[in-house]
């Protein structure tokens, strides 16, 4: 993701009038907050739910998390710059896309252990593995590509041109893939296998799109965009089907086929959940009071549960040269899940 983990809006306030109408009791709820502390700003969530595993990427290395007893299982380090972590079970392997290093890290599941590398493109952000060509896709944000790579042998086999700076990638799993470009606010799908595009789609109304999301069975994809809205679009005609409001900040999206719920974490501390009532109509349920800085997440598929990260911040130094930047105070990162019961 583009922006960075200790991003913050200059003033937040998190109880708004409206969040509070909008909030029913029961809901969504933040179930569990654990401070794990350790240094470093954090993007991308990666989860294994069979696995029970949260691998968070923390700047130069992956935080491997037991989701049980929220206790470091091991650090992958000398993944500088990291953005995400793609993960392939059926092959053993993970993938970091490193951000600064422009590299592609591949790892075992089992050891943890290095077992490879592969070229990027200019700063990989999102990274996603794409099952109907079984490749593992890095998605440039420094420049315009995608660079494909074979999950089975790790090595790089070419590299799409998207025409934009991509964010977040999502697979239909029959053959499509659908990426934001946070700077045209486009969808653009493509043929992972052709490494061909096939359409450009405009998000107008929304503007700057990080997160996205696809319902699968109904070919709807979620595009979380930072002029605070969710565009809801029909993933084979492009067209916009719904624009629903959304926290501030956004910067990653889920869907939750088992309750029709679409997520949006938004850095100014809430987790927006819209329900999908029918293919073309939706509804906010709630805005969730997460914790400022919690924009990133990751959905838990068996217990419907979302987790994310965050930690408490304080002013930039003086001398910091970006003084609209804060800095995170020592040991303070969070863990957070966020479910119903």
């Amino acid at each position: 993701m583009k922006h960075c983990a200790c991003w913050l809006l200059a003033s937040v306030s998190v109880f708004t009038g409206l969040i509070a109408a909008e909030e029913p009791a029961p809901g969504y709820h933040v179930v569990k907050k654990e401070v794990i502390g350790g240094e470093g700003s954090w993007d991308y969530l990666s989860l294994d739910a069979d696995a029970r595993r949260l691998y968070i990427s923390r700047e130069t290395r992956v935080i491997v998390l037991d989701m049980d007893t929220f206790k470091t299982i091991k650090e992958i380090p000398n993944t500088n710059g990291i953005h995400g972590v793609a993960l392939v079970p059926e092959l053993n392997r993970g993938f970091t896309s490193n951000g600064r290093d422009n590299t592609i890290t591949i790892f075992d599941l089992k050891t943890f252990e290095k077992v490879g590398e592969a070229k990027a493109g200019p700063k990989p952000d999102a990274i996603v593995y794409e099952p109907f060509s079984h490749r593992v896709f890095a998605f440039n944000n420094g420049g315009t590509t995608a660079t494909a790579i074979d999950a089975a042998t790790g090595q790089a086999v070419g590299n799409i041109e998207l025409g934009g700076a991509p964010e977040f990638a999502v697979s239909d799993g029959k053959g499509h893939m659908y990426v934001n470009l946070e700077d045209k606010s486009e969808i653009v799908a493509f043929d992972p296998t052709k490494l061909q595009v096939l359409n450009h789609w405009s998000l107008a109304p929304g503007e700057a799109p990080t997160g996205l999301a696809i319902d699968i069975e109904h070919r709807r994809l979620f595009s979380g965009c930072h002029s605070k809205t969710m565009q809801v679009m029909d993933a084979d005609t492009g067209k916009i089907v719904a624009s629903l409001p959304i926290g501030a900040g956004v910067d990653a999206a889920a869907f939750d086929p088992g309750s029709q719920m679409a997520f949006s974490s938004n850095g100014d501390g809430t987790l927006t959940v819209i329900h999908e009532d029918t293919p073309d109509t939706y509804h906010v349920v709630q805005n969730v009071v997460t914790q400022t800085g919690a924009r990133t997440m990751a959905l838990d598929p068996k217990t419907h549960q979302i987790w994310m990260v965050t930690a408490e911040t304080k002013p930039a130094p003086a001398t910091e040269p970006n003084k609209r930047r804060k800095t995170i105070v020592p040991n303070t990162f969070t863990v957070l899940v966020v479910g119903t019961n």
